[in-house]
């Protein structure tokens, strides 16, 4: 019996610890962290703006940080970053859309998986978020060249062996993110109609349903994701862990000013309008970023002019 009692208590402890260990998911407040647009005469966001999360979480100061600029004619090519295996991605998703007072963020199953691409193992998704400027104008995260997108989608994955990101965090290559530039467009893309018309339930902090929507409705199709970006960094809020292998994907997203505009509509958890939703880029401090073919591409947001430039 006594054994019988121990060993209860022992996978409590066990059940516990992984908890706690598991209990920050991405955009929670560890500390209150704001944004730049955040700004109010209150003073409520001083000293927790961008340019001073490092007092507030130690690693938002570390050498290898998100987001970056990507200078397109210093890229190195690397015949190792073939196309991706995407698993699970046309499935039909049925889960809550939240406004978690940072951005809006959708829970991923599990089952939903990336390989290769230079990845060592498979990664298991664990969920997605927007980031976006104000009315559609400029508000991704990483640049190309300078140029700032109105937003960008971060897929977060983690390895398979661990329960959440706090973990796999602690990996030096535990966490890979697919991110997607969104550009403006004529007209509307209406794949993105269900998640834009439930954007009105979570106006403020709070989640509604989303169902019968899968990523492949909202991402490039599968053919024009073979060219990519890659580099080593972080999480690109607090508390901005390093050890993030990131892919970002030069085929973008089409939206409609109105559909982009509609984001700005959110509000943060202090009531005030969501927009301008993004950290502003980091130094690369000697880190390479490698692309998938043998040239670069500069994307202009605002002319969507492309021009090839050689390697």
């Amino acid at each position: 019996m006594l054994s019988i009692y121990i060993l209860l208590c022992l996978c409590h402890f066990f059940v516990s610890l992984t908890l706690c260990r598991c209990e920050v998911t991405p955009h929670q407040p560890i500390k209150l962290w704001c944004y730049q647009s955040q700004f109010r005469c209150d003073h409520t966001c001083t000293g927790k703006f961008p340019d001073s999360w490092g007092k507030l979480h130690h690693q938002c100061s570390g050498g290898a940080q998100s987001p970056v600029n990507i200078v397109t004619r210093s890229v190195q090519r690397d015949e190792h970053l073939i196309p991706f295996k995407l698993t699970g991605y046309e499935k039909k998703l049925h889960g809550h859309l939240i406004n978690n007072g940072h951005t809006i963020q959708m829970d991923l199953p599990s089952s939903l998986k990336i390989e290769r691409g230079n990845l060592t193992v498979p990664y298991k998704a664990l969920q997605f978020h927007l980031h976006w400027g104000k009315n559609g104008g400029p508000g991704s995260e990483h640049t190309i060249d300078g140029e700032q997108f109105p937003m960008e989608m971060h897929v977060v994955h983690i390895k398979e062996e661990y329960d959440c990101l706090s973990q796999a965090a602690k990996d030096g290559t535990g966490v890979a993110v697919l991110g997607f530039f969104f550009q403006e467009h004529p007209s509307a893309n209406k794949k993105f109609d269900p998640l834009i018309d439930a954007l009105k339930n979570i106006t403020y902090p709070s989640k509604t349903t989303l169902r019968g929507v899968s990523l492949d409705m909202f991402l490039p199709s599968r053919d024009n994701l073979t060219k990519y970006f890659r580099y080593d960094g972080s999480l690109t809020t607090p508390n901005c862990s390093e050890g993030v292998v990131w892919s970002l994907f030069e085929s973008t997203i089409p939206l409609s000013k109105e559909q982009l505009a509609s984001f700005s509509q959110l509000r943060f958890s202090d009531g005030n309008h969501m927009v301008n939703t993004y950290r502003p880029v980091q130094p690369l401090n000697g880190r390479q970023v490698y692309y998938s073919r043998g040239h670069a591409v500069l994307i202009s947001t605002y002319s969507y002019a492309f021009c090839i430039l050689s390697t």
